[in-house]
């Protein structure tokens, strides 16, 4: 068996929702996108999830076997419950928090490995959604007792900045990994240059749409024509239209709501300028599939965001004190330069072109596989390093127990290894 040998393994995929969910949003994606890979790499996948109304309880598309279980909440014991009943089925779980995890250890025998993927740390997000008693549950449930239930296991973070919010905020002291989001290319005719801006994301409450009227009513003075797209539907969607019409702003901003993927595609091509107000991210995949065409981004930094924009090359951070429409400005002015705006674009495609699903794939199939082997997915040290294994053409980053094996067996090693730096643990790849 090869390091990411996965043929014949059983692997559960749990997720809150599956990517035809009409909430699906990135989490949805990076499980999919993983699940299908890993399927088509012989591995036996089952993607465990809730049930939107109308969807088939039972299902198969690209090799993987969908089984759909209970609604928003309903869908945790169930899970449990079915999971208890298949304990003897897998070997190896990914285990996708949305907030809180599935806690799938509490009903697999000892030695099945679990990887409870991270995408970001809830605790600040529980109070906009839910009243104090059950937001208090919520952190109750994504600190203490995942730390007790996964503390055997390990972590999977998608960005370094979720890594260490893992840890400081969530008190996590074992195991953490990283395997990032991917991109793809859209097909789409080359970017406008357009004058419009753009924002990508759900209307849900922590992604702070409303900060956008208060730019565009700004723009509308000091860049007369210039229109903002924001697309994307969700709870927040009749009070945004709401605000449009009250504010004025009805020939400023078009609120798309969903669109087919090369409508978005599109509208994301065609603007000068990305824009992101969330209030935290794991990492920022919208903000990666504008990148991917030439489309630099402004967003906050915070968690996430702050990992997937690099400040001043693909985008702005706007920080804690800055106004973010003066950031706009600013990059607005960058980006009149045609050339300055080709220098970005560039630099944007080559960033995103970091970010692959396939050798997203790749790094968690090497996790599965020496998981399985060892029988854990806890590691014997935290950190990656940058190995090369006689027999490889070049150096890799090896991290978890992947890692372990190989510094087990120096011998195998052309050279002594080297811990790896941050910015290499998240590509996957010696700089």
């Amino acid at each position: 068996m090869t390091a990411a040998d996965v043929d014949g393994l059983r692997i559960a995929v749990v997720n809150w929702r599956d990517p035809w969910h009409p909430a699906a949003g990135g989490a949805e994606r990076y499980a999919w996108e993983l699940a299908r890979r890993l399927a088509a790499r012989g591995a036996r996948v089952r993607y465990v999830t809730c049930r939107a109304p109308g969807q088939r309880r039972r299902d198969r598309v690209d090799g993987v076997e969908f089984v759909r279980l209970g609604g928003r909440f309903t869908v945790y014991p169930l899970v449990l419950l079915w999971t208890l009943a298949h304990r003897r089925s897998f070997d190896a779980v990914v285990d996708c928090q949305n907030g809180i995890p599935f806690f799938t250890p509490w009903a697999l025998r000892r030695r099945v490995p679990v990887f409870c993927v991270i995408h970001h740390v809830h605790d600040g997000q529980f109070g906009l959604y839910f009243p104090a008693w059950l937001a208090w549950l919520g952190r109750l449930l994504e600190g203490p007792v995942t730390r007790w239930t996964y503390r055997r296991h390990a972590v999977v973070a998608v960005s370094p900045s979720t890594m260490r919010a893992v840890r400081e905020r969530l008190g996590w002291t074992g195991s953490t990994y990283i395997v990032p989001n991917g991109s793809s290319v859209p097909d789409v005719a080359a970017p406008g240059g357009g004058e419009d801006l753009v924002c990508v994301t759900r209307l849900v409450p922590h992604k702070r749409v409303d900060r956008l009227l208060d730019l565009a009513a700004r723009l509308a003075d000091r860049r007369p024509g210039t229109r903002l797209h924001i697309v994307g539907d969700g709870p927040e969607a009749a009070a945004l239209a709401a605000d449009i019409d009250r504010r004025g702003l009805g020939g400023t901003v078009i609120a798309h709501g969903y669109v087919p993927e090369d409508v978005k595609n599109a509208l994301v091509a065609g603007a000068r300028l990305h824009l992101s107000t969330s209030q935290g991210e794991g990492w920022g995949l919208s903000v990666i599939e504008a990148a991917v065409l030439g489309v630099p981004t402004v967003a906050f930094d915070v968690d996430g965001l702050r990992d997937a924009v690099r400040d001043g090359e693909t985008g702005w951070l706007t920080r804690s004190g800055d106004d973010l429409a003066d950031i706009v400005e600013r990059a607005l002015k960058e980006l009149d330069d045609p050339a300055r705006r080709g220098e970005i674009a560039a630099a944007c495609r080559a960033w995103a072109g970091e970010f692959d699903w396939a050798r997203s794939a790749e790094r968690m199939a090497v996790l599965l596989a020496a998981a399985v082997r060892t029988g854990s997915a806890a590691s014997g040290g935290d950190g990656a390093h940058v190995v090369h294994v006689y027999g490889d053409e070049h150096p890799r980053v090896v991290e978890g127990p992947a890692r372990d094996e190989l510094l087990a067996d120096p011998g195998g090693l052309r050279g002594a290894p080297r811990v790896a730096t941050p910015g290499e643990r998240l590509l996957g790849r010696p700089e």
